[in-house]
C-alpha cells in the first residue's frame, strides 16, 4: 500500500492515499492484445470524429442548427476517448498501475463529463428529429441556431456541475485500507467503496447519476419517438413516411450502439464477473465514439452529398495541379 497523507477537513481527519493501484483484468493471459485493439480503435475515433468536424466547418451546407449537436458529439466522443483510452493504454500495456490520487480525480472527472455529454447531446438529436416530424411547419422557428447553442451550453454546464459534486463528495472520503481500484480507470463505484469513513452522499451519488446520465436521457428519446411513431401514423402518403422514417435511422442506430450495453452493464453491477464487466463497460465507451462517425456518414443523406462534393472538390483539384 502507498503511503498516506492526512488533511484536517471540518474537524475530521480525511486520510488520503499518494496513490491509487488500478487493478484492470485478473488472470486473463495475453490481455496486451486487447491494449493493441484499442490504439486501433482509438486512431479510428481521433481520425473520424476530426473527419466529422472538419466537414461541418468547411461545408457551407452543413452549417443549419441540427448540425450543431452533431458537431457537439463529435467533440464529446473524441474527448471522452482521448480521456480514457490512453489511460489505459499507459497503464496496462505498459505497466504503469500506480496513479496519483490528484490524478485519479481528474480522469474521473472528465471521464464521466464527457460521457455524460454524449448522452445528453444524444437526447438533443431525439428532440431535432422530434421537432422536425411532428411540427415540420414550425421547425425552423423552434430549432435555430441561437437554441440549439443555448441548449448544448447549459447541457455542458449541468452535466460538469453534476459530475464536479460527485468528485467533490469523493475527496471528502477517508482511503485508510485498500487503494487497489478494481476497475481499468478511476472509476467512482469501486473508489467511494474502499472508503473507511461515512460514504452516505457517495452511495447516493453512485445510484442517483445513472438514473440522471442513462436512464431520464433514454426515457426522453422513447417519449420522442412515441410521438414520432403517432406523427408518421397520420401521414398518408407511404413514401412520405418512408422517407420521415430515413430521417431519424441514424439517430436510433446511435442510441442503440451507446445505450444498450452500457445500461446492461449498469442494470446488472455486481452480479456479471469482475473480467466481464471490464470487457463491456470499456468496450461500451469506446466503440461508439468510434462508430458515431462512420454511422452517421453512411446513413445521412446531407452528409453523404457533403463528403461526394468534397471528394470531386479534390479529384478536380489534384488535376489541375497534375496539369
Amino acid at each position: 500500500m502507498s503511503p498516506l497523507n492526512s488533511t484536517f477537513f471540518k474537524n475530521t481527519t480525511i486520510v488520503h492515499p499518494d496513490f491509487f493501484f488500478i487493478s484492470g483484468f485478473a488472470g486473463i493471459p495475453h490481455t496486451k492484445y486487447y491494449y493493441v485493439f484499442l490504439c486501433f480503435v482509438y486512431a479510428v475515433t481521433v481520425l473520424g470524429n476530426t473527419f466529422v468536424m472538419f466537414m461541418i466547418y468547411t461545408d457551407h451546407c452543413l452549417h443549419s442548427p441540427k448540425s450543431i449537436p452533431v458537431f457537439n458529439l463529435a467533440v464529446s466522443d473524441l474527448c471522452g476517448s482521448t480521456a480514457i483510452i490512453p489511460q489505459m493504454i499507459d497503464t496496462f500495456m505498459f505497466k504503469s498501475h500506480l496513479i496519483s490520487f490528484e490524478a485519479c480525480l481528474t480522469n474521473m472527472y472528465f471521464y464521466f463529463w464527457f460521457i455524460c455529454m454524449q448522452s445528453f447531446t444524444l437526447t438533443v438529436l431525439s428532440y431535432d428529429r422530434c421537432v422536425a416530424i411532428c411540427l415540420p411547419l414550425r421547425y425552423n422557428e423552434i430549432v435555430t441556431s441561437k437554441s440549439m447553442l443555448m441548449i448544448i451550453a447549459i447541457l455542458w454546464i449541468f452535466a460538469g456541475m453534476v459530475i464536479f459534486t460527485a468528485v467533490i463528495f469523493l475527496s471528502t472520503l477517508s482511503f485508510c485500507k485498500s487503494t487497489v481500484v478494481n476497475s481499468y480507470f478511476c472509476d467512482h463505484g469501486p473508489m467511494h467503496r474502499l472508503a473507511c469513513n461515512d460514504n452516505t452522499r457517495s452511495t447516493v451519488i453512485n445510484k442517483t447519476h445513472p438514473v440522471m446520465i442513462l436512464f431520464l436521457p433514454v426515457s426522453f428519446i422513447v417519449v420522442t419517438y412515441i410521438c414520432i411513431a403517432r406523427a408518421l401514423l397520420k401521414i398518408a402518403a407511404a413514401s412520405e413516411r418512408l422517407k420521415a422514417m430515413k430521417t431519424c435511422t441514424s439517430h436510433l442506430i446511435l442510441v442503440s450502439v451507446f445505450y444498450l450495453p452500457i445500461s446492461i452493464s449498469v442494470a446488472l453491477g455486481p452480479m456479471i464477473h469482475h473480467n466481464v464487466r471490464i470487457i463491456n463497460m470499456s468496450l461500451s465507451t469506446v466503440l461508439p465514439p468510434m462508430l458515431n462517425p462512420i454511422i452517421y456518414s453512411l446513413k445521412t443523406e446531407e452528409f453523404r452529398e457533403s463528403i461526394k462534393k468534397f471528394y470531386k472538390r479534390k479529384v478536380i483539384d489534384m488535376t489541375v495541379w497534375n496539369k
